[in-house]
C-alpha cells in the first residue's frame, strides 16, 4: 500500500510537469497542484474553503481566483490530458463514449443551470448539465473532454449570459454538436480507438450517425424504438418492427461483461440494414432483449467493419457503462461535483482540473498493477 502511494504522489509530480506550460505565473501553477491534492484527499465537501485548507491557506481567495481569473490555458490542460491518457492507457481498439451528467444546483445565476432533465437525478432538477467523452481501454477508464451545456434562453438572454462570464461569441449548441466538437478534437490528435458508443439521446440524432460515417468512425449507438431505418430493399420501417420479424433463431444469449449482481447477460440479435455498403463496412441495426421480461428490448445503430460479430457489437453495447463508472469515480474521488462557481470560465476551470485528476489516480493505479505484474513474473 506504501509503495502505491509513494507511485500516487509521484505520478501528480509528472502530470504537474507536464501541465506546467500551460500557467503563465508561478503562484498559479503551483496552485493548481495543490487544488489536484485537495480534490483527492478524501475530503467531505470539496470546495474553495475545505481545499484552502487543506493547502495551508487562511481564505479561499486564491482558490478562486485559480478559477475566476488566473492566466492559464484551461483548454491547453485538456489537450494535455487527452495527451497523458493517450500515453499511458490507449489502445488501437479502445472505446470512446459520450453521455452527459448533471449537476444540482441551487439559484438562477450559475451558468446554464434551469429546472431540467438530469440523468443523474433520474428527474427534472434545477441544474447544470455537462456533456462529458470519455475513454475506454483494458488499461483503464477516464473523462478526456468536456462542454457545458447552454439552454436555448441563456443564449436568448444576452444579458444575463454575460453576468455569467459566458463569452459573446458562444451560440446554442445541443448535446450531439458538443458530441461532434469533442469527437473531433480527439480524431484530429490521434486518439486511437476501435469504436464509438453513446445512448439514445446521441444515437437518435441522424446527422450525428452521417458524419461519422463520413469519417469512416465505426459506432454502436442506441436508438429509440420508433426510429425510422433504411433497410436493404430501399425501405424505412420502424426499429421495433425489423425486429419483431426476426424469427427465435435469431437470438443468442450472450454476457457483456460483469455487473452489480454477476454477470450482464441478455438475448441478442442483429439484422443487416442500408443499401449500397462500402467496401468492407456494413451497417445493422443491434436489439438487447431482457431475460426477464422479454417485452423489454433496447434498439442500437451500428456501422463497422464487415467482419464485426454480433459478440462485437454487444460488447461495445455493454462498453457504454464505462462511463458512468467514469462520472462516478470523479465524483466520489476527484470532486467532479464538488463545486461552488457560477461563471462559465470557473466551471470549464474546475471540471477539467477534477478531470485531470482523475485521470492522474486511474493511471497511477494501472502503473501499480502493471508494476506487480511485473515484480509476479520476475518472481
Amino acid at each position: 500500500m506504501l509503495r502505491v502511494m509513494e507511485m500516487v504522489v509521484a505520478e501528480l509530480g509528472r502530470v504537474h510537469e507536464r501541465v506546467s506550460g500551460r500557467f503563465t505565473r508561478l503562484e498559479p501553477r503551483m496552485r493548481a497542484r495543490e487544488y489536484m491534492s485537495g480534490l483527492v484527499a478524501g475530503l467531505e465537501r470539496k470546495n474553495g474553503w475545505t481545499l484552502a485548507e487543506q493547502a495551508g491557506e487562511v481564505s479561499p481567495d486564491g482558490m478562486q481566483r485559480l478559477l475566476r481569473w488566473a492566466d492559464w490555458d484551461i483548454d491547453g490542460v485538456r489537450d494535455d490530458l487527452r495527451a497523458y491518457v493517450v500515453e499511458h492507457l490507449g489502445e488501437p481498439d479502445g472505446v470512446l463514449i459520450v453521455d452527459d451528467t448533471g449537476f444540482l444546483k441551487k439559484g438562477t445565476k450559475s451558468a446554464g443551470v434551469q429546472r431540467q432533465y438530469s440523468g443523474t437525478a433520474g428527474r427534472i432538477e434545477n441544474c447544470q448539465i455537462g456533456t462529458f467523452l470519455a475513454y475506454a481501454s483494458t488499461r483503464g477508464h477516464v473523462l478526456i473532454d468536456r462542454e457545458l451545456y447552454l439552454p436555448e434562453p441563456w443564449i436568448a438572454d444576452r444579458d444575463r449570459a454575460r453576468a455569467a462570464g459566458i463569452p459573446a461569441e458562444i451560440e446554442f449548441e445541443t448535446k450531439p454538436r458538443h458530441a461532434m466538437a469533442m469527437l473531433a478534437r480527439a480524431f484530429d490528435t490521434g486518439v486511437p480507438f476501435a469504436w464509438i458508443t453513446a445512448d439514445e439521446p446521441y444515437g437518435q440524432v441522424k446527422y450525428l450517425r452521417t458524419w461519422l460515417e463520413e469519417r469512416d468512425a465505426a459506432y454502436v449507438l442506441a436508438t429509440k424504438v420508433n426510429d425510422t431505418l433504411i433497410t436493404t430493399d430501399g425501405g424505412e420501417t420502424r426499429a421495433d418492427e425489423l425486429i419483431a420479424a426476426l424469427p427465435q433463431r435469431s437470438w443468442r444469449r450472450l454476457s457483456v461483461g460483469a455487473g452489480a449482481h454477476g454477470p450482464r447477460e441478455y438475448d441478442w440479435a442483429r439484422m443487416p440494414i442500408r443499401i449500397g455498403w462500402r467496401a468492407g463496412r456494413g451497417h445493422w441495426l443491434l436489439a438487447r432483449r431482457s431475460i426477464s421480461d422479454p417485452t423489454e428490448i433496447a434498439y442500437y445503430v451500428c456501422y463497422g467493419s464487415r467482419h464485426s460479430t454480433l459478440l462485437d457489437l454487444a460488447w461495445i453495447v455493454g462498453t457504454r457503462w464505462r462511463i458512468e463508472e467514469c462520472f462516478q469515480q470523479a465524483k466520489n474521488e476527484a470532486g467532479l461535483d464538488h463545486y461552488q462557481v457560477r461563471s462559465w470560465r470557473a466551471w470549464y476551470a474546475h471540471i477539467t482540473l477534477s478531470m485531470l485528476a482523475h485521470a492522474w489516480l486511474t493511471v497511477s493505479r494501472s502503473l501499480a498493477i502493471k508494476g506487480e505484474s511485473v515484480s509476479t513474473n520476475q518472481a
